[in-house]
């Protein structure tokens, strides 16, 4: 069987306090369904946390509407560190996280009024329509952007992830692994030079090449309508050196720290990305206890080292208070789940007072 690719199922999240992170990220994105929550020891990333495990606190959740979700991660027995350097557009790794928006204008007013960090106004960039930068308390940037393929409407603005900005120090190179093994095939820009849209930000100022690229083949398997399409925009800095986001710094330190593709057929992922030269650096090789969720999750880096997870889902909660979990190995493997069955999570929301 050939490997499917559901979706983005989340980008991880570097954070100092995972609950406070968590209460505004609910509060601002509508990322307020927990899909799982743990204490644990990370003893399987210690090729990328100094070469010790370290324990940590972890809540995976989602907002309904569609989209990816936000694994919200704290260290718990060390201080995570912040970069020795301000970032800027163009260092390699992810820079931002894109959020799925109905109305980019509407909530940039609504942001506003709220008093959060905008760090733009609302801009257009050639084909890829309206978008503005926001900060969360902890300086990680995400963009808005206008997005189809919602999985419910509950007359919120915002879903969740449709994708990131990620700096690349080769474009062509970047795209041997986002293009050919990604599936991110359609280029919507190609361009280059002195972007309005970008001068806002650190760094904002200089040259780059970016592309934007989408899947023009719709994502199969059981997740595949609820996590959406999405993109990546792969950015170039072309008049200064770029530096590694998380250069000196561990997986779990502040910042985006992953991005994370729900996959089916992990064996045969990991023959193809042994061959294209994306060899698995992290790779669970069994069912790995999540708490209330179960999977098999490896790790590649892309050609600068930022690092993209895949997870083979094999267990999750559907409705935690009926003890209702879904195993996902006695399914078939292409077909999406029932909306009804997904829309169920909803029951699992907690509400801010």
């Amino acid at each position: 069987m050939a490997k499917i690719i559901s979706g983005i199922q989340q980008i991880g999240i570097g954070i100092p306090d995972v609950h406070a992170a968590w209460k505004w990220y609910r509060q601002h994105f509508g990322i307020d369904i927990p899909i799982f929550e743990e204490a644990a020891i990370a003893n399987l990333m210690v090729p990328y946390t100094g070469g010790h495990p370290h324990s940590r606190h972890a809540i995976l959740a989602i907002n309904i509407q569609g989209g990816g979700g936000f694994e919200i991660w704290q260290f718990t027995e060390r201080t995570p560190q912040s970069p020795a350097f301000e970032v800027q557009v163009g260092d390699l790794g992810i820079y931002a996280a894109k959020i799925k928006c109905r109305d980019v204008q509407k909530a940039y007013q609504l942001f506003r009024d709220k008093n959060l960090e905008l760090v733009s106004q609302t801009n257009s960039v050639n084909a890829a329509g309206s978008t503005f930068f926001v900060k969360d308390p902890y300086g990680n940037l995400f963009q808005l952007i206008t997005c189809s393929g919602w999985f419910k409407d509950n007359k919120s603005l915002t879903g969740g992830l449709a994708g990131c900005m990620i700096g690349v120090s080769d474009i062509e190179k970047s795209r041997k692994l986002y293009t050919d093994i990604l599936g991110y095939d359609e280029a919507i820009y190609d361009c280059q030079g002195y972007f309005e849209d970008l001068a806002s930000l650190p760094g904002g100022e200089h040259q780059f090449r970016r592309v934007l690229l989408r899947h023009s083949q719709p994502r199969q398997g059981g997740f595949s309508r609820l996590l959406g399409p999405s993109e990546l925009e792969l950015i170039q800095v072309l008049d200064r050196p770029a530096k590694k986001i998380y250069h000196n710094r561990f997986w779990g330190d502040l910042g985006f720290i992953h991005l994370c593709y729900d996959i089916i057929g992990m064996q045969e992922l990991e023959q193809e990305c042994q061959a294209k030269g994306f060899p698995f650096t992290i790779n669970s090789s069994q069912t790995f206890d999540m708490g209330e969720a179960a999977g098999h999750f490896a790790y590649i880096e892309d050609p600068d080292g930022t690092l993209i997870e895949f997870v083979e889902t094999h267990k999750i909660p559907i409705l935690k208070k009926l003890g209702w979990y879904l195993n996902m190995r006695k399914r078939n493997p292409q077909k999406a789940l029932p909306d009804w069955m997904l829309k169920t999570l909803e029951f699992n929301k907690v509400r801010d007072n």
